[in-house]
């Protein structure tokens, strides 16, 4: 296991598997560990919130010859203070011997997600007194702190700062500032913030549309909504969506309310709508009210109150309607029961989605299966996982192709190669080898297990690879240093007139990276917007500012990311720094 390929597994969001190689070129090799590597490994050990496996990592670095860098050291910081241990990046922090404002910015942001914001407003000002003038993020972390306080004088006085400093324009802290306002109860002031922001992403919508939702202004969420849509060059996530079914549920009481008799399906309809939005204390509401209505529920109705149900926080609901569905006889309800086990597995209690499963016994149809492997995957349950696609490989139902990507979801989360070759078999066996979606599957597992010689073989049996396919292949010939493969490949899927999308552009301009090709890069992001219609990505952007980066060409690097046309992100900022 080399640098290379812990830092490509660190890359991928394969934090687990990253920091299993590393153990292993740890107790079975004499591999020298690259600053950079272990930058890698520190920050999975901080998406993964694991304070056990960073302290490991950080010791490692502190017994080995390794002579961390203040990048390194952030790296550190930003860590222990994700993970909770402001004494511990208090105590980096004090030791260094220089501090840039990704220092401060990594204390202040500790602080603040650690509900310390008193702390965090001192080291603000420790920072402007040494010197140091803040950066975008410090904006985000420190307003984030301002807003936990809950003084709007201090917030008012925060924003002037922002406006007189030469990042206050950036969009991370003009977001930051909306959700300031609106978690002061200030709608005026968010609109200003918005209004003011010339070049809008997708996060300053949603803060502003979750703004209306929020303080009540349901009909400016929506209209915001529409024209967020009408820009075109937006796409709604999970959290407008919330926003905007917020809004939406408001309405659908207002006019419920006016209808005198409601009947059953109205109240489904009403609890169905509020459900889907996982408001489970208000579901629970109307569904008490309905029955002091003396209406009886059906089992439509308890399916869309277990649905409401995602979360630990409420499982006691959970259980509740559990209870009342026994209590009334629906737990003879296949549908039912896979919505039970499905709120069991959300609500982070497998143990009873696996004794609900069990209950079903010969009743379980493909969704009953489908729904607890896919819990065992959502609980890191490999083995159990395996063990119950086993049995249902010995049932009369067969494995689809939701089975199948939940299975190889295990095989990419173990790194197991050995299983996915197993899998593949059975694949072949079944007569899914000619599934282009099954085979895409594969293909991903085969590259994230490190086989690009068995992911490239699939490839050539395939009889028509889409895009995904072609995609997939140049990324992961680019993540794993052959730019040039990487490249021929492309050559020929634009020869056979396969349309590339924005993953194989990401593969393409990493592989030019790697090989060092920066005019064709740069050539390939001046005109894949004009020739294959894809608008430039931050991750677009990132392998921009690697390409120069690496090529030595720093202040170039620099000046592309002060014209790119969206906001450097912490990706973008450290491809330059890895420099």
């Amino acid at each position: 296991f080399s640098n290379d390929y812990v830092s490509s597994l660190c890359k991928q969001n394969l934090y687990n598997e990253a920091l299993v190689a590393y153990d292993f070129s740890q107790n079975n090799t004499n591999i020298r560990i690259r600053p950079s590597t272990y930058a890698g490994l520190i920050s999975a050990c901080s998406s993964l919130r694991s304070l056990q496996l960073g302290r490991k990592v950080h010791d490692h670095i502190l017994l080995s010859k390794c002579q961390p860098d203040v990048v390194l050291q952030n790296h550190i910081l930003n860590m222990y203070g994700k993970c909770g241990s402001l004494e511990d990046a208090r105590m980096g922090f004090d030791k260094m011997p220089q501090r840039n404002v990704v220092s401060w910015t990594a204390m202040i942001a500790g602080c603040s997600q650690n509900y310390q914001e008193n702390d965090a407003i001192k080291l603000y000002i420790q920072m402007l007194q040494s010197g140091v003038m803040p950066g975008q993020f410090t904006f985000g972390s420190i307003i984030k702190a301002c807003s936990g306080l809950g003084s709007v004088c201090l917030g008012r006085q925060l924003h002037a700062h922002v406006i007189k400093s030469e990042h206050g324009s950036h969009l991370i802290a003009q977001n930051a500032l909306i959700a300031m306002y609106t978690k002061f109860d200030r709608i005026l002031d968010a609109r200003n913030v918005f209004s003011g922001i010339a070049r809008k992403d997708v996060t300053s919508w949603g803060s502003m549309i979750a703004a209306f939702s929020k303080l009540g202004y349901e009909l400016e969420a929506l209209c915001h909504f529409n024209e967020m849509l009408h820009h075109g060059a937006y796409q709604p996530n999970e959290f407008i969506f919330g926003s905007v079914f917020s809004a939406c549920s408001n309405f659908a009481r207002i006019l419920f309310n006016e209808i005198d008799s409601p009947d059953l399906a109205s109240w489904n309809a009403l609890i169905a709508g509020v459900a889907s939005h996982s408001n489970a204390n208000e579901a629970m509401s109307l569904f008490s009210e309905m029955r002091d209505r003396e209406l009886l529920p059906d089992g439509l109705t308890v399916h869309s109150l277990l649905c409401a149900c995602i979360g630990r926080l409420t499982l006691y609901q959970g259980m509740q309607v559990h209870s009342y569905i026994i209590k009334m006889g629906f737990d003879s309800n296949v549908p039912v029961c896979n919505a039970i086990l499905t709120m069991y597995a959300k609500c982070s209690v497998l143990c009873n989605a696996l004794l609900v499963f069990k209950e079903l016994g010969k009743n379980a149809d493909s969704v009953s299966w489908n729904s607890i492997i896919a819990a065992c995957l959502q609980h890191n349950q490999a083995e159990e996982l395996f063990r119950l696609f086993s049995r249902m490989l010995a049932s009369q139902i067969k494995p689809d192709h939701i089975t199948f990507n939940d299975v190889m979801g295990a095989c990419a989360k173990m790194a197991s190669l050995e299983m996915v070759t197993q899998l593949h078999c059975y694949i072949t066996k079944t007569g899914l080898a000619f599934d282009v979606f099954v085979m895409n599957g594969l293909m991903d597992i085969y590259i994230k297990c490190g086989s690009l010689g068995s992911a490239r073989k699939l490839f050539n049996f395939m009889e028509n690879p889409d895009v995904v396919s072609w995609s997939s292949l140049i990324l992961g010939y680019a993540q794993f240093g052959c730019g040039d493969e990487a490249l021929k490949l492309f050559t020929r899927m634009r020869s056979l007139g396969v349309s590339p999308n924005l993953v194989t552009l990401v593969g393409v301009l990493t592989a030019c990276s790697h090989v060092g090709l920066v005019e064709e890069g740069l050539h390939l992001y001046r005109i894949m917007e004009n020739e294959y219609g894809i608008i430039p990505t931050r991750e677009h952007c990132s392998c921009v500012v690697d390409l120069l980066a690496r090529a030595g060409c720093v202040h170039e690097a620099e000046d592309f990311i002060n014209q790119m046309a969206c906001d450097a992100d912490i990706v973008v900022w450290k491809s330059l720094l890895a420099s």
